[in-house]
């Protein structure tokens, strides 16, 4: 008996540590109304043009939200989040490499790198992504080693 009150007790204790490590991973995301990437369909990136997703189209992946424009995105999603997921949880890019600062930015401003969705700052003609290209391997290495630090 005392064999499974130690097997029900370790499923609980695991469940709990992902929980807990679900919400530690959400207030890490710019999220908006609860929502990554504003709402835009994170499929859809690697589709050629962002597209605003669909609030009846959603999933959500270790506690964040995503939206899709179509339930076959949706579908591409769940067969492989960590692909579509967005660099530095959907931070400005550019300012993670500058100074390890999450910055706001603009969704329709992005690029991807090795298969990864990076975002960036494009507000009131400051567009970091023109920055980010000039000097992007050193950008990345110090954004890589930023988010780290901010998500341990």
């Amino acid at each position: 008996m005392k064999a499974i009150h130690f097997i029900i007790f370790s499923f609980l204790l695991v469940d709990y540590s992902f929980a807990q490590g679900d919400a530690s991973r959400k207030k890490e995301f710019n999220l908006e109304n609860g929502v990554a990437l504003q709402g835009y369909d994170p499929v859809s990136y690697f589709q050629g043009k962002p597209i605003e997703g669909e609030d009846k189209i959603f999933y959500t992946f270790r506690g964040v939200n995503y939206h899709f424009s179509s339930s076959t995105n949706r579908e591409t999603f769940k067969a492989s989040p960590e692909k579509f997921e967005p660099a530095y949880g959907g931070w400005c890019a550019y300012a993670m490499g500058e100074n390890g600062e999450k910055v706001k930015v603009d969704p329709e401003t992005f690029k991807i790198v090795d298969g990864k969705l990076f975002l960036f700052y494009n507000f009131w003609g400051n567009n970091t992504l023109k920055s980010w290209n000039k000097n992007e391997p050193v950008l990345k290495a110090n954004a890589d080693r930023h988010w780290q630090m901010l998500t341990k």
